[in-house]
């Protein structure tokens, strides 16, 4: 059973019609004061389960004043009981837009009572019309709001959905932990009418896992708190429990006592048709098993036409499987055969959902919970990130306490200007440095430029002018063009790394990680050096696990991994197999570039990382480099916190390794 919003609201319904009475015939009544809206929505509320067309109007008027005066409390609950009326008569068109704008004020009002008591009625009108997926979702998103409010009786009604949920599966397993939790919560709140309506829902549990000995002691123990309390919605719900519990052990007399104080209960004190649909069923069994076929078919056929008007899908199973057994044994096959097709379609549709729910319950399960976790982790290196900045803030004034007090104590005029003269010949020998290393990177710059750009410029040029000198023909200069097209490439890929390797020397690029997707960066650098490796039938494998993410500025990154696939496609030969990987070590992960290329020697690898390294490389096919991609890689590597590798035998191909974080975490830990 679903437990109600209000479930003592019956007891409560007469004392607030008579403090709604003596309100309303004061001489100072004012119908649009709050204390009248917030009466009017608790007396509407009172009424859920005994008088559902009072409920409605009451909630009208409630809601009326409300907007007028634009009372956002009292139009969460005033638009909260009208769609709680929709609900209880099957119109889930009608009630949900009515939940999903009660809860939108009630999250824009920062009303968290008001919302995740909303949140639980949605999720169980979900859960009525079999979408276990998005109830469990929202079940779980209340259970969050619940202990945010410190609300440990929403917690136990929520906790105690996703039980019914996980039973209503027969995964009896998870629904009994789901109430090992809601126990716990109850024994806290030490309130015997709240452990009775679980004790209730347990007991229903039990008789589904056909453990009659627990089932019985549950459901008597709830009854007992019910009778004594006067609790006639959760009475009648018990009543009809302990009804199932002899039914299904075919104890059809005691069943039938059981339904019958059920069913009292229904036609003078409450209003619940889908629990109502139960009992009709259950009192439709029973006399079956008693041989009382006429009674059997009129009950069946009320609970039917009850499961139709508030479109119940197990409701209609349930009742036409007991119409199909009562006319077959009546030999009206007619008859047994229209409801034995009306249960075969139902439970067909039924059962496939159910499936399907099934496994979205442990999806939503798993999905949410991981979105939980990522929200915790950046809340957790949100508040890291804040306490460095206090910590950092603090030590700044205190080393700006610390100058102004030895600036003031300082009598020493002499030592004041030493200090001084040290400090600008500290910076002179800085500056000097500084100018030596960009003396250094200009000498570089211009020694690659010459050597490696000028010879492929110097023979575009020369064709050019051969063409236009009228020294060739233009079939000749056509000849020609796959040639110049590889050199405009090799000149494009070597001025990009020359610009980017410069203006890093020159401390001119700056890295911004951030969260990036290594597939996205690999899957474009294929793509964007597929037409060099075809030209040498070199197939690129990408066996990059699905969708890693790292945590590296995206540029440099790209540097990396285009230098490196560049130079793996160059010194493999014809008809080569290239292979990118990546595996998670230690909160890194570490990419791979495996080539079945010529390898290289051991003093060949301790040096192709040098900075000072600028040896001119020749591919398989003659393909030219500057000897500066792997200084770069090596320097943007380092830049995100990595490290950098190679691993090669001369004519068995060489694997480069590098390593980036997976996470902020992570890439400060390695700072």
């Amino acid at each position: 059973m679903s437990i109600p919003i209000n479930a003592q609201s019956y007891r409560k319904h007469d004392s607030l019609a008579y403090k709604l009475q003596r309100l309303e015939s004061t001489n100072r009544f004012n119908a649009k004061d709050t204390s009248h809206i917030n009466l009017l929505n608790r007396l509407a509320f009172s009424y859920l389960y005994l008088e559902a067309d009072s409920l409605y109007s009451i909630a009208e008027r409630a809601l009326k004043y409300s907007e007028s005066i634009n009372y956002s409390r009292g139009i969460i609950k005033a638009l909260d009981a009208q769609a709680n009326y929709f609900y209880n008569k099957g119109n889930r068109e009608k009630s949900m837009p009515l939940f999903e704008q009660a809860l939108k004020i009630a999250d824009e009002t920062n009303d968290f009572n008001s919302e995740v008591s909303i949140i639980n009625a949605l999720a169980q009108n979900y859960s009525f019309e079999g979408n276990y997926a998005e109830a469990l979702n929202l079940n779980l998103k209340g259970i969050d709001l619940a202990k945010k409010i410190d609300n440990p009786q929403m917690l136990s009604i929520l906790n105690e959905n996703i039980a019914g949920l996980y039973a209503d599966q027969k995964d009896f397993k998870n629904a009994l932990m789901f109430y090992d939790t809601v126990q716990k919560i109850n024994r806290s709140m030490n309130n015997e009418v709240i452990d009775a309506e679980t004790q209730s829902n347990m007991a229903s549990l039990y008789k589904d896992a056909k453990d009659f000995k627990n089932a019985m002691f549950s459901i008597n123990r709830s009854i007992n708190t019910f009778e004594k309390n006067k609790i006639y919605d959760w009475l009648a719900y018990a009543y009809e429990v302990k009804g199932d519990i002899y039914l299904d052990q075919k104890k059809y007399k005691w069943a039938l006592y059981w339904y019958d104080q059920s069913n009292m209960l229904f036609k003078h004190q409450i209003e619940d048709d889908r629990i109502k649909i139960q009992l009709m069923n259950g009192m439709a069994k029973v006399y079956f098993g008693l041989e009382n076929d006429s009674l059997s078919l009129n009950y069946a056929k009320k609970g039917l036409a009850l499961s139709k008007k508030i479109k119940s899908l197990q409701g209609q199973i349930d009742c036409s499987e007991t119409l199909y057994k009562v006319y077959k044994k009546n030999g009206d096959d007619t008859e047994a055969l229209a409801y034995l097709e009306t249960f075969k379609t139902l439970s067909d549709s039924l059962f496939r959902d159910k499936n399907k729910q099934s496994l979205s319950l442990l999806e939503t399960k798993l999905h949410y919970e991981q979105e939980k976790q990522e929200l915790i982790e950046a809340n957790q290196n949100a508040l890291a990130k804040q306490r460095n900045y206090i910590y950092f803030s603090i030590i700044v004034l205190l080393i700006l306490s610390i100058i102004t007090f030895l600036i003031r104590r300082s009598e020493n005029i002499q030592k004041k200007l030493n200090r001084e003269l040290k400090d600008k010949s500290q910076a002179i020998l800085l500056r000097e440095a500084q100018l030596h290393e960009i003396n250094k990177t200009n000498t570089k710059l211009f020694s690659i430029i010459g050597h490696d750009l000028r010879g492929p410029i110097g023979g575009l040029q020369g064709i050019l002018k051969m063409f236009t000198d009228g020294e060739i023909s233009t079939k000749e200069l056509v000849s020609f063009i796959p040639k110049l097209k590889t050199d405009v490439d090799n000149i494009s890929f070597t001025l990009n790394n020359l610009l980017s390797w410069g203006m890093n020397q020159l401390n001119g690029v700056v890295t911004k990680p951030k969260r990036v997707s290594l597939s996205n960066l690999v899957t474009s650098n294929i793509q964007l050096l597929s037409e060099i490796a075809s030209s040498k039938s070199i197939k690129i494998i990408n066996q990059l696990p699905e969708n890693p993410r790292i945590w590296a500025d995206n540029n440099q990154i790209d540097i990396v991994i285009r230098n490196l696939l560049s130079n793996a496609i160059k010194f493999t030969p014809e008809n080569g197999l290239i292979t990118i990987d990546a595996e998670e070590k230690s909160g890194m992960w570490q990419i791979s570039i495996r080539d079945t290329g010529v390898g290289m020697t051991a003093e060949i690898q301790k040096s192709i990382f040098n900075d000072s390294s600028n040896v001119t490389t020749y591919g398989t096919n003659n393909e030219k480099g500057t000897g500066l991609g792997l200084s770069l890689c090596k320097e943007m590597v380092h830049k995100n916190k990595g490290e950098i590798w190679v691993d090669s035998v001369p004519r068995n191909g060489t694997t480069f390794f590098f390593t980036v974080p997976k996470s902020l975490n992570r890439y400060q830990k390695a700072s």
